[in-house]
């Protein structure tokens, strides 16, 4: 489509005003404001009555999937989001109009009609079309009716090198249903607009705070980075339709999806999660619909699949890019007609009372263009697109999700005192680039509580920078050679040495309350990276001990220890650099 040519005065003082705007929420005001004026103008203007235009909506998708979504009322100084208001959602088939052809959409919600704004204007009757072309359930056209909207006209959002999401104008006109509306008379106009507004819309920066949200156990912690995704989990939360959850693994994919379905208007009901990656592709169809006793080898008595087990409530699938092919045949048959059969039942197909949500770490698209993922399917379960930001891009959660992991293990453990982490510890964690995730979070949190815990019992526990680094040096290797104890040890060892090391000032090792491996294998990795017991001694805080005979004896005992240990998993213990510890 080609640039719109700006025309008139209202466009001067539209690209003066966005030059103004000094963040992103004005830009908001003014360009969504702008939209619903020019388009009640054309409204008033017409042969209608009693019509009116409702609101804008203005949807965030980079990378195919909502990153954002803002609402302005008709007259309202303030987008607001639509976890304050429902907004509404136009149908994933009109996305698919605006991303590949870039034209403006026109919706007749009553009839069912979506017609694309271009040079050869097509109708699609959703309504009563094909399957695989349908987009606008029942449900969801009296959603809208209900919310007022009779017709909606959808704009591409452009972007110099690309396409940064929609605008939906929303309105109110019972008269104009089934014939042509105003969008003809005035979409130069709306066209050029949006085309003027599009980048200071995508590019002007977000003033989002997390103050006032609501936490709660299922999500305690949401940063500024996350509001606006998690504003838009809230507003789909009332939907029906597919949600798409898109995240690298560990990132939060199911907590999420049990948040929502605890926003929704069937919180009620059962939540369950099929984790595809665990299921063999022979159980997959199997584990969705249940089978009868006897309806294979090994059918020893009736099952229930998930399916029935989330009847009335939600089902979250997980790594659905796992499915075998004919598995997606099933699911595409399933979330269309909303019906499935039990294996083994030859009765009539139950009805899914199910709101189906599915999460992936894959590149469906890509997946589809190889052949492994069904493109009706991709679609069909593309109404809803969310892309989950990994850990790494919302480093202003990170030390409050180790402060909620950590008071989760108190809790767990029992723990006497108060639990706190020192602000170098906080400050240490952003310097990760978290490829596990929360998940790998989690689990370091879990390891420096340990070893925080072992300095101060039942005094409560502090955790600092060490334990921090003791617990990475934990892990360090896991993916080049197998893990065993004495590695575990070792690494254990070199972490804390290397930082007694380089700590500024000296650190006093006899104030930790080492266990007696982890003890042992701290003093020879002294020596071994030192090249001087004597120094050494002096790096652990020892220096009184450099001359007694019993520390050393201590010390060879230990070293024996971790000697045997090495003979017996088939691992050689090097020794330090000056010979064995035998002196």
């Amino acid at each position: 489509m080609a640039s719109p040519v700006p025309e008139g005065q209202d466009l001067s003082g539209l690209a003066s005003a966005l030059r103004g705007a000094e963040d992103f929420e004005r830009a908001g005001v003014v360009g969504l404001g702008h939209l619903i004026e020019v388009a009640d103008a054309a409204l008033q203007a017409s042969r209608f009555t009693g019509g009116r235009m409702l609101r804008a909506t203005l949807h965030l998708r980079p990378k195919d999937g909502y990153a954002g979504l803002f609402v302005l009322e008709r007259g309202a100084d303030a987008l607001t989001h639509p976890g304050e208001v429902q907004a509404i959602l136009p149908s994933a088939t009109v996305w698919r109009w605006i991303e590949a052809g870039r034209v403006p959409v026109a919706v007749d919600v009553e009839m069912g009609l979506i017609t694309p704004r271009s040079a050869e204007p097509q109708v699609v009757n959703f309504s009563h079309g094909a399957a695989e072309d349908e987009a606008m359930s029942d449900g969801s056209r009296l959603r809208l009716l209900q919310h007022g909207a009779t017709h909606i006209y959808v704009l591409p959002l452009l972007v110099p090198g690309g396409l940064a999401g929609m605008i939906s104008l929303e309105a109110e006109c019972p008269a104009a249903m089934g014939t042509e509306f105003i969008w003809g008379a005035c979409e130069i106009s709306l066209e050029a607009a949006a085309w003027l507004a599009g980048p200071y819309l995508a590019g002007l920066p977000l003033r989002v705070t997390a103050e006032g949200f609501a936490r709660d156990a299922l999500l305690p912690v949401v940063g500024p980075t996350m509001a606006p995704v998690v504003n838009v989990f809230k507003a789909f939360a009332a939907e029906e339709e597919t949600l798409l959850m898109r995240g690298e693994t560990g990132s939060g994919k199911s907590r999420l999806a049990r948040w929502c379905h605890s926003q929704s208007p069937r919180k009620a009901g059962p939540f369950e999660i099929l984790d595809l990656h665990t299921v063999p592709e022979e159980t997959q169809m199997g584990e969705l619909f249940g089978w009868r006793k006897g309806a294979f080898t090994g059918a020893v008595q009736d099952h229930a699949g998930y399916v029935a087990r989330a009847d009335g409530g939600t089902l979250f699938i997980d790594e659905v890019d796992k499915l075998s092919l004919k598995a997606q045949a099933a699911l595409l048959f399933l979330l269309e007609e909303r019906r499935y059969r039990v294996l083994g039942d030859q009765g009539e197909p139950r009805r899914a009372n199910v709101r189906f949500m599915v999460g992936t770490n894959a590149d469906l698209k890509a997946a589809v263009a190889e052949g492994r993922f069904r493109e009706d399917l991709y679609y069909r379960i593309n109404v809803l697109p969310l892309a989950l930001p990994p850990l790494r891009e919302r480093l202003d959660e990170v030390a409050d999700w180790a402060l909620f992991m950590l008071e989760r293990r108190h809790r767990e453990r029992g723990g006497v005192g108060p639990i706190s982490m020192s602000k170098e510890a906080q400050a240490a964690l952003l310097l990760r680039t978290w490829p596990g995730n929360l998940r790998q979070l989690d689990n370091m949190m879990r390891r420096a509580y340990t070893l925080a815990s072992l300095e101060r019992r039942g005094e409560g526990v502090r955790v600092e920078a060490r334990h921090l680094d003791m617990a990475e040096g934990l892990e360090g290797g896991a993916r080049d050679r197998p893990r065993t104890p004495l590695s575990v040890l070792r690494e254990a060892a070199t972490q804390l040495v290397t930082t007694l090391m380089s700590a500024d000032p000296p650190l006093d090792l006899t104030q930790v309350d080492l266990p007696g491996a982890l003890h042992g294998a701290v003093l020879a990795e002294a020596v071994r990276l030192t090249g001087d017991r004597e120094a050494a001694f002096r790096l652990l805080g020892r220096e009184e001990l450099v001359k007694n005979r019993n520390h050393h004896k201590a010390l060879r005992r230990d070293w024996g220890r971790l000697a045997a240990l090495a003979a017996v998993l088939g691992e050689d213990l090097p020794e330090g650099p000056d010979g064995p510890l035998d002196a």
